[in-house]
């Protein structure tokens, strides 16, 4: 049984209370913004990248503190801003239990949540082999944070050897001045810097630097995982790392601006289908820096207005299909965002003044001048978020009278092409949500014995509205259309009796979520 609101505000201060008396978290007032500067490249799609913009702002000086205060929060949805400060190490990272979060220790756990700022103040945040775990979430802005050493092997080990790695049906992260770095490869305990997998998209990874390891990150884990995508990389220094830089299998991947600094053996690595924008970085004193590396399974590549100083190339090979020394481009990708590149001369000096933690979050003006962060503008991509605070529209239909039918009355659920849990569907809670893995899928209501349904009403998770397009409506017993049309909302049909309805999404624009599939009989 949900608690009532009041209740389980109770529950949240109580928490954040004992936290603070326990130290390393302090309570601040709410502020208007969660990070400095906006999201920029594919995080601005599918709704946009807020982070914890308009909740709380909390400090914290230890990963138990973090924790908490995901655990405080009132629902795992509510916006929250944790300002980091101090390092962050095994010592001090413990688990935390409550209704809005699901930590665990030795990691920095952000698992089934939503609408989130970690940012590192003061005199900087080190995560000191600590890696950032997200996973089955969305909503997340990573800033001006170090996190380093993190060992998948030896010890201490944490998120599998990854300094931040995303999983399972992540949506929209932001990932912006930091600084990633490890101190090997496989054969030292360590794994990749910047990974994703599992249904991973709508991710940029912006003014960073990644450094000294053997695996710079990759975006899906083997060659079937082809359903992550829409990745982008600009104003990133690489540098001294043996591979991935990135690993692309299948999707999309923009990468502009960035500096790439002794890649021992290859660079960016478009294989499975994978296609790559790959325009205005610069490349130096590096080896096979773009190209389909180490399988037969090809991927693809446009490349415009490069600077390749003294990079060397491979020979090509039933496994290896070096992009150069010409750099042809084999495909042609289509970017669906604004932005404005700097010319490839003067990306190694705009970088060295923008890229990492500690460096003022300073960005390019798209001039080769680096420049204080603009503070965000609300639009189309700077939605406010709001589980806890939706505004009526398509979203928040008004529902028929009655009892929703698909909680209890002995229903059950299943989908296909499941990015997160179908029973997301039928928990009454807006902050979780399923998502198909691509643009289309369908999921089902079904009875152990014959109902009678009038409508079903169908709520779209925060920060997704309007996502879902064309769709139908189908009484999943007799295989007959009980309603088509286009968007969320309510939908209104003959009184039918069965045992299993199905909703399937025909088209949609970014990546539909469905919060809940409700069922009336009025």
């Amino acid at each position: 049984m949900r608690q009532p609101v009041t209740r389980r505000l109770q529950a949240a201060l109580a928490t954040l209370a004992l936290a603070a008396a326990a130290g390393g978290i302090v309570l601040t007032a709410p502020e208007a913004s969660a990070a400095a500067g906006s999201a920029t490249g594919y995080a601005t799609q599918n709704g946009g990248t807020t982070g914890g913009a308009g909740g709380q702002t909390v400090r914290a000086t230890t990963g138990t503190a973090i924790h908490a205060a995901l655990c405080g929060r009132a629902a795992a949805g509510t916006p929250i801003v944790i300002e980091v400060e101090g390092t962050i190490n095994h010592g001090n990272t413990s688990k935390v239990s409550g209704s809005s979060c699901n930590t665990a220790d030795g990691v920095i756990e952000l698992k089934q949540i939503s609408n989130v700022t970690i940012v590192g103040v003061g005199g900087g945040a080190v995560f000191d082999q600590i890696g950032i775990h997200i996973r089955e979430s969305s909503n997340i802005i990573i800033q001006n944070v170090t996190v380093k050493n993190v060992k998948k092997s030896g010890s201490p080990t944490s998120n599998g050897g990854d300094a931040i790695g995303m999983e399972s049906g992540v949506r929209n992260v932001w990932v912006d001045h930091t600084t990633l770095e490890a101190s090997g490869g496989e054969s030292e305990g360590y794994d990749g810097l910047f990974d994703m997998k599992a249904d991973t998209r709508y991710v940029t990874l912006s003014y960073s630097i990644l450094r000294n390891s053997g695996r710079g990150g990759l975006v899906g884990s083997s060659e079937s995982d082809v359903s992550n995508g829409f990745v982008t990389y600009h104003h990133n220094l690489y540098e001294n790392i043996d591979s991935r830089a990135p690993l692309l299998r299948g999707g999309i991947g923009h990468m502009f601006n960035n500096h790439y600094v002794r890649i021992n053996s290859s660079g960016i690595n478009s294989r499975a289908g994978a296609r790559a924008k790959v325009e205005n970085n610069y490349f130096e004193d590096s080896k096979d820096v773009l190209g389909t590396f180490y399988t037969d399974a090809a991927g693809y590549w446009q490349a415009d207005g490069n600077t390749l100083d003294n990079v060397t190339w491979s020979s090509p090979g039933e496994d290896n299909n070096p992009a150069g020394p010409d750099m042809k481009s084999t495909t042609t990708v289509s970017i669906p965002y604004a932005y404005s590149p700097d010319a490839a001369g003067c990306v190694p000096d705009v970088v060295s003044r923008t890229a990492g933690a500690g460096k003022g979050l300073k960005v390019s003006d798209g001039n080769c001048t680096a420049q204080p962060p603009t503070e965000p503008t609300p639009g189309p991509t700077d939605p406010t978020p709001g589980p806890t605070d939706p505004t009526p529209g398509p979203t928040d239909p008004t529902p028929p009278g009655g009892t929703n039918l698909s909680i209890g009355a002995g229903s059950d659920g299943s989908s296909k092409a499941s990015g997160t849990s179908f029973g997301h569907l039928r928990d009454g809670d807006l902050t979780t949500y399923w998502a198909p893995a691509g643009s289309t899928g369908h999921a089902s209501i079904k009875w152990d014995s014959a109902t009678a349904v009038s409508s079903v009403v169908i709520r779209e998770a925060a920060g997704s509205a309007g996502s879902i397009g064309a769709w139908r409506l189908l009484d999943a017993d007799a295989g007959t259309v009980l309603a088509s049309g286009d968007g969320a909302g309510t939908i209104s049909f003959p009184r039918t009796t069965l045992r299993k309805i199905t909703f399937e999404i025909v088209g949609s624009t970014g990546s539909p979520r469905i919060a809940e599939y409700e069922t009336y009989a009025d």
